[in-house]
């Protein structure tokens, strides 16, 4: 079967916050797709639809089988359904692991730049600290500043906060990289918590494989917390649904009892739109990936030529590129594409880099021509 990601879904007034939040603005900012779902996760969902009770839902046998099934020949994951905690989203997740892992006056290290939640959970715990520290760019490739990170880290630090494949710079950490930032975090004793929303967005399989935080050699299990979710890959994040995959007991149930009574059940139908995502989506996600993948290429090509002096990352992974604005006398970038190009794009200050703009490429190429070309109108008068 062939699916459609060219055509232009209408999506203003259906509630969603990416055209809606700012309907005068062309939205190229959340990460969400302008591409349907894969058509098996709306008729699995329509089935649900048709049973007419809709209480408290929890996970059922078939989500399980598929989802375990997901992570052994994905991703080299064997555990039990007992190492699974399902979770209504992944920021939450991210606070309950700072909630659960540090007390008042102790830190949390996460690289920079980075999605915004992560400079921003602690925040949700008193007197919970920052350490935020650049990413390097070794050969023109994003990785790890260990000398640096162990130049900041203190004795109260306590979790290290990973985006794997990073977000924003679309980058797929290598295992001989993960080992080593779990030595690191072993090293210092720390939670590492592993976020893998973009984990089955990978262009290159062959030549950048993810690596999954429970892939690692076991003796870093005992510290390890990986978040995972169908939502990105399939466009179904309005729908609310993740979990952790977390082997060790007590690091479980830590974790588990830092909801206390603050997380809201998960709905039934996120429940059944992840079994579908993992059942029936992977001929929608190969062609999905290709169609990204073409993107990114038509979006480089035509900003190397119509705009020379923006810095534009290349992708190994996710639809969300960073662009280097420096070149440009904007203190503001993503405020001035705003004011004169009537574009919506994620401002770089929020990840931790000010002068730089995330943009999101996951919409149909002529919609992504649109936006580029209103974008290199403004670039070519400054």
């Amino acid at each position: 079967m062939t699916y459609d990601f060219d055509t232009i879904i209408p999506r203003r007034g259906t509630g969603n916050i990416k055209h809606d939040r700012r309907p005068d603005l062309d939205p190229f900012w959340v990460a969400d797709m302008d591409f349907a779902s894969a058509p098996e996760i709306t008729e699995a969902l329509i089935r649900r639809v048709q049973h007419p009770v809709y209480g408290y839902a929890q996970a059922h046998q078939g989500l399980m089988d598929v989802t375990l099934d997901y992570l052994q020949k994905r991703h080299g994951v064997k555990v039990a359904a007992e190492a699974i905690v399902w979770l209504g989203g992944l920021v939450p997740a991210l606070s309950l692991a700072v909630k659960a892992f540090c007390q008042p006056g102790e830190a949390v290290m996460t690289c920079t730049p980075s999605y915004p939640p992560f400079l921003g959970v602690h925040h949700d715990h008193a007197t919970v600290q920052l350490i935020s520290i650049p990413h390097a760019q070794v050969d023109g490739q994003w990785t790890f500043d260990f000398a640096a990170m162990e130049a900041a880290i203190t004795p109260q630090t306590r979790l290290f906060l990973l985006s794997n494949p990073q977000n924003p710079l679309g980058r797929v950490f290598t295992r001989a990289e993960l080992i080593q930032l779990a030595e690191f975090c072993q090293a210092h004793d720390l939670v590492l918590v592993s976020d893998e929303i973009h984990c089955d967005l990978v262009f290159d399989e062959m030549a950048t494989p993810h690596v999954c935080g429970h892939a690692l050699p076991e003796e870093f299990y005992d510290r390890i917390i990986t978040l995972l979710s169908p939502s990105k890959t399939y466009n179904i994040a309005g729908i609310g649904i993740a979990y952790a995959v977390i082997t060790n007991d007590s690091l479980k149930r830590k974790f588990t009892a830092s909801r206390g009574h603050t997380q809201s059940e998960i709905n039934t139908f996120g429940y059944y739109a992840a079994e579908a995502a993992y059942q029936f989506g992977e001929p929608w996600r190969q062609q999905m990936l290709a169609y990204l993948a073409e993107n990114q290429r038509v979006m480089n090509e035509y900003l190397k030529s119509a705009a020379p002096q923006l810095i534009v990352n290349h992708n190994q992974a996710t639809y969300l590129t960073w662009m280097d604005c420096r070149a440009y006398p904007w203190e503001n970038p993503a405020q001035h594409l705003e004011k004169e190009a009537k574009l919506f794009v994620s401002d770089g200050a929020f990840f931790g880099v000010p002068q730089h703009i995330r943009f999101n490429f996951a919409c149909p190429r002529a919609q992504m021509m649109r936006g580029l070309e209103k974008m290199t109108q403004v670039l070519s008068l400054s």
